[in-house]
């Protein structure tokens, strides 16, 4: 989208202007966020990079990080189903049930977990302790794999001492890419329609405004002591009132111009809601599991009867998937207890 603003330069930067002279016009363009399809770039074609030692993720997993902190609805949903997953585990004397929370979480978020063999004298494994999905990175020999920290190699593992579990890819089989990567867009619409309300809020519940001022007994001195005086209205200075004093001045020398006030007060809601569907419909879990108030009478439904189906078609999958554990393992690590919930049985 591309508009034409006439007259309207930023302070620090605006000519001045003679009487009887037209004042100068600029225009900017906004740029549109870049398409899924229309995206393609170098890595898109080399796939995960090999930089000599180890594989490059295919996406920013601190990125992925800082993303699901940005919207409750995300940050909740994966939560959510990881203590799902908790309270069914059965802990096993080789994985206790904080590392088995450990490796859910970041199978739920980066689409990739990492357990560590510690073996004893003889070869037997003794414990297997989690390694934080972030900062693992698959090494070019098979077997390999390192632990990174600012681009820096701070520990190579013993090879075939790592397993790593992830979501399948249709790109690369290097690495796992969570589920809910495609409603990222939604999660950080959701998040800047929430920034956008607190900036509005803190502005003094406007979106901001032009004052006008034509009125030629108005000096040099008298503009200034203006500025400042709105410049001491905004924070904490909000809804305070403003006089000014102009003798001989016109009705419409002064004018207060409002900027996208319409726009500021509409859609919010309607934002909140749509992106928030989007990122249910990607987690695939029910809102009445999270606690979303329904907004018609009719309500979502009986709580019993979508924590059952969820539980028969989401949580059972996902058990199964964490129990590919044990197939490295050798033994069953990983087990399950059946869902229940006040009589509901799985």
């Amino acid at each position: 989208m591309t508009e034409a603003v006439t007259g309207i330069t930023p302070e620090s930067e605006s000519p001045s202007i003679t009487a009887g002279k037209a004042g100068p016009a600029t225009a900017f363009t906004f740029g549109d966020p870049t398409p899924v399809l229309e995206s393609r770039g170098l890595l898109d074609y080399l796939g995960c990079y090999n930089n000599g030692r180890y594989y490059e993720p295919p996406v920013c997993l601190s990125g992925l990080s800082r993303t699901t902190r940005s919207n409750p609805f995300l940050h909740s949903g994966l939560v959510f189903k990881r203590n799902m997953l908790m309270s069914t585990f059965v802990p096993h004397p080789l994985l206790d049930r904080e590392t088995f929370g450990q490796l859910a979480l970041d199978y739920l978020i980066f689409g990739m977990g990492y357990l560590e063999r510690q073996a004893t004298p003889s070869g037997c494994t003794s414990k297997l302790l989690p390694q934080m999905a972030q900062y693992m990175r698959r090494g070019i020999e098979p077997g390999e794999f390192f632990q990174v920290r600012g681009y820096q190699v701070e520990h190579a593992f013993m090879p075939g001492s790592v397993y790593q579990l992830r979501e399948p890819d249709t790109d690369q089989e290097i690495y796992g890419v969570p589920e809910w990567l495609p409603t990222m867009h939604s999660a950080l619409l959701n998040e800047s329609a929430t920034l956008f309300r607190r900036k509005y809020y803190n502005n003094g519940s406007h979106a901001g405004f032009i004052l006008y001022l034509t009125d030629a007994q108005a000096e040099g001195d008298d503009i200034e002591a203006l500025r400042e005086s709105l410049r001491q209205a905004r924070g904490p200075g909000n809804f305070r009132n403003l006089f000014v004093h102009s003798p001989n001045g016109k009705k419409d020398g002064l004018q207060l111009i409002p900027v996208s006030e319409v726009a500021a007060k509409d859609e919010f809601t309607g934002i909140k809601r749509v992106t928030r569907d989007d990122i249910l419909a990607s987690l695939r879990v029910p809102p009445q599991l999270l606690g979303i108030v329904p907004q018609n009478a009719g309500g979502f439904g009986s709580i019993r009867d979508a924590a059952a189906v969820w539980a028969h078609m989401e949580l059972a999958p996902l058990q199964s998937r964490l129990a590919m554990v044990n197939e490295w393992v050798g033994e069953q690590v990983v087990t399950f207890e059946p869902f229940t919930i006040a009589g509901v049985a799985q």
